[in-house]
């Protein structure tokens, strides 16, 4: 029964839809992957440092960047939500309107704006070790989400030879 269930392809990841991750595009602007690498790189910056304050700004910065390879890829002029002039728009408001299905994640990454902020600040108490280590782990799950909507591979596949997949340790989340 188990091996059947594994047999099934997978129809949603963290309630996204696959086919709003499947590639698209043969192939991505330059600035899009420029901030996919950009999102890696500060994502792993955020595992490097030992600071929760630092590990959560950049787990923070990784997600941003990674929101905005998506808007670099697909974002166009849209007049029925014009911009106005000199009224910053947050890149996740953005983000809601050019990949409704990415909504809840711009939510969530929205909500930690100000912790963020705090955090860089040198806030003492501003986050707790458990917050930056969940933001880190959920900015790693966006990252990779936003990398397969734009066909590149995951950062845990990037490295690994054609055809094979990733081993983990008995009882490691895959």
């Amino acid at each position: 029964m188990a091996q059947a269930v594994l047999d099934r392809p997978v129809q949603s990841v963290h309630g996204v839809s696959m086919s709003a991750v499947s590639p698209r595009r043969p192939t991505v602007p330059a600035s899009a992957l420029r901030l996919v690498v950009a999102a890696r790189r500060a994502l792993g910056e955020a595992e490097q440092t030992t600071d929760v304050g630092e590990r959560y700004a950049a787990s923070h910065l990784s997600a941003l960047r990674a929101a905005a390879a998506v808007l670099a890829a697909d974002a166009r002029p849209d007049s029925e939500h014009p911009l106005r002039r000199g009224r910053p728009t947050s890149v996740w408001t953005l983000l809601e309107r050019v990949a409704p299905e990415l909504a809840e994640w711009a939510a969530y990454f929205a909500a930690g704006a100000d912790t963020r902020i705090a955090a860089q600040a040198g806030l003492r108490g501003a986050v707790t070790v458990r917050q930056a280590d969940d933001l880190m782990r959920d900015a790693g799950l966006f990252a990779d989400l936003i990398a397969a909507r734009l066909g590149l591979p995951s950062s845990g596949q990037a490295m690994l030879p054609l055809g094979m997949s990733p081993v983990y340790p008995v009882g490691a989340a895959s």
